[in-house]
């Protein structure tokens, strides 16, 4: 019996006919034979999870730059949360929720070691328009696997790549995601800033608390519910104007406040002078460069390109480790 085909089965029953069915899947680049255990998207998901890029997410920053405590948020916690919460409005809306955490855990696999202080600083020292997305949809097309890439299905890569505030998501699980990295990110980002002593719950706007709730789990909670109210039985996914409105100011109000804050983001200007660094030496030495991306270089591949591909790869950790092998003197010994 192949357990891949009642599951199918069992989505065109479940699911509303605006749903994406893993049988009707635009495909993969390179055609594989199916699993008789999984669908295509669950097969997908599983990829993505058991990915190096997946696992390295552990060690990259969200919002805090090596924070002095166990439970700021990372990006791998941030992609969880984004995960959970997508998982829970698909289920509701009877849309696909195994496409929807296929995306959901993949969208942010191309992100920079030092959040989006590395982001800026990739832009800036390649002068290439890096932008995380594309590159998490490089990571699973190409870096991964040694160069074969994961060969993921189209609708994956596409929820992948449109899951910035600009993008338009080809389906309606990719617009879930979307808008749960919104939801996510806000968010938990307020409760980190409030462990760091940078917010509060008082000095956030009082007619978005008013509305939204006063506690990161009540705005999360009526957040979703707003998207599942708004949503029911049509074929879009979207936040009331009213919501849209609220969620808006309070992503305002947090880049005045703490995405930009001095105190938050006062060691982000050393981590850009280190990837700033590590691109220049990497371009000038590109034998400095693991044998794996040499050889990407070898076959074609712009060398600016692979250069922002290994350091948009590497964690905190490594990256900082790196710039010390490469700038800091070593203390002579004789053993």
């Amino acid at each position: 019996m192949i357990l891949r085909e009642n599951f199918e089965r069992r989505e065109h029953e479940m699911y509303r006919s605006c749903a994406t069915f893993s049988d009707e899947t635009k495909g993969r680049d390179r055609e594989e034979e199916k699993c008789d255990l999984r669908t295509d998207f669950q097969r997908d998901r599983d990829r993505i999870i058991h990915s190096k890029s997946f696992r390295r997410l552990k060690h990259k920053t969200q919002v805090f730059l090596a924070p002095g405590g166990d439970h700021y948020r990372t990006r791998l916690t941030h992609t969880l949360e984004v995960s959970q919460i997508a998982r829970t409005i698909a289920r509701a809306l009877m849309l696909n929720e195994d496409l929807t955490e296929a995306i959901a855990l993949g969208h942010d696999l191309g992100h920079t070691p030092f959040g989006h202080a590395g982001e800026r600083a990739l832009r800036e020292y390649s002068a290439k328009n890096f932008e995380h997305n594309v590159q998490s949809v490089r990571v699973v097309e190409k870096l991964e696997k040694n160069g074969r890439g994961l060969n993921l299905t189209w609708e994956v890569r596409d929820g992948i790549f449109n899951h910035k505030t600009s993008g338009k998501p080809s389906t309606l699980e990719g617009c879930i995601v979307r808008m749960s990295d919104k939801i996510a990110y806000v968010n938990h980002d307020i409760d980190d800033g409030i462990r760091a002593g940078i917010l509060s719950e008082d000095i956030l706007p009082k007619h978005i608390t008013d509305f939204l709730g006063h506690s990161t789990r009540d705005r999360i909670n009526n957040l979703i519910h707003g998207i599942i109210r708004n949503s029911l039985d049509k074929n879009i996914v979207d936040f009331s104007e009213e919501y849209r409105q609220a969620l808006s100011e309070l992503r305002s109000f947090m880049f005045a406040n703490l995405y930009t804050n001095p105190v938050a983001k006062s060691e982000e200007a050393k981590a850009e002078r280190i990837i700033g660094m590590l691109f220049n030496e990497y371009m000038e030495h590109e034998e400095l460069l693991p044998e794996e991306y040499r050889r990407y270089i070898l076959e074609g591949e712009e060398k600016e390109t692979v250069v922002c591909d290994y350091i948009a790869g590497m964690t905190d950790n490594y990256a900082i480790e790196t710039a010390n092998e490469l700038f800091l003197p070593k203390f002579w010994s004789r053993i």
